[in-house]
């Protein structure tokens, strides 16, 4: 893994999303279509707006994923994972195809197990994601996540401090509104992608930045498993980066 740290989260996501725009557009140069997961977070909002300035990327040949959701949450509700992608990123282009997963279906098992079959049918190229204060990825807690997870999407119950975080980034008021279960891929089901993107901004990251580079490969800190991977890329900036400069 990659890892670099820059003096503001500006140049931090610059940075990220031009690499990113770059990777795609190498793909689209040796594919027909090019398979990209987004992350949903305000932490991610610097590097998606670098990508989606590229002004040279054929977004008509790339499938769009999002790798988690809440379960029960109002779909009108601006703290979706999907309305924040789709303000962020589905509605400002022409993709070939957005697929996302639904919080809101009738059985959230048969909908774990759609998404599957379209993540084994478009296998990932890229994957753009971040890290939580607990250290997840996706909504994989320090609880649930399993590095050798038989599934590619499952539902898992929210860890408090996730929860938390959530109240902390301003998508909730309070804590007691933040859904208490949700839909994500899995470990495995994120590291299906041959190139990962990580971009993790802001002081409240910092120990999970610092463990992510120093700490013992385990699911107590579950993206230390992007040590495992040939085409990982930590990006930091000033404040979360402050424990391993």
């Amino acid at each position: 893994m990659r890892t670099r740290v820059f003096s503001t989260r500006g140049e931090m996501g610059v940075c990220a999303g031009t690499e990113i725009a770059n990777k795609i557009k190498e793909f689209l140069a040796k594919k027909e279509y090019v398979n990209v997961m987004f992350a949903a977070a305000p932490s991610q909002n610097e590097t998606l707006q670098a990508l989606m300035a590229d002004p040279d990327i054929e977004w008509n040949r790339i499938n769009a994923f999002h790798m988690d959701e809440y379960v029960g949450l109002d779909e009108d509700h601006p703290a979706g994972f999907r309305n924040f992608l789709r303000r962020s990123v589905f509605d400002l282009k022409d993709f070939r195809s957005v697929n996302l997963l639904n919080g809101n279906a009738a059985d959230p098992e048969k909908e774990a197990e759609r998404y599957s079959a379209l993540l084994r049918d478009n296998p990932l190229d890229v994957c753009i994601l971040g890290i939580g204060e607990n250290g997840h990825v996706a909504f994989n807690d320090p609880p649930v996540a399993d590095f050798n997870d038989a599934k590619l999407v499952k539902i898992v119950e929210l860890e408090q401090r996730c929860r938390q975080q959530q109240v902390n980034d301003g998508c909730f008021d309070v804590i007691d509104k933040v859904p208490t279960h949700a839909l994500t891929v899995t470990v495995p089901g994120l590291c299906t992608a041959e190139w990962m993107f990580c971009s993790v901004p802001a002081a409240t990251k910092a120990e999970a930045v610092y463990r992510v580079v120093n700490g013992e490969i385990s699911t107590k800190c579950p993206a230390t498993i992007l040590r495992t991977k040939d085409h990982a890329f930590l990006y930091a900036d000033a404040d979360s980066g402050k424990n391993i400069l």
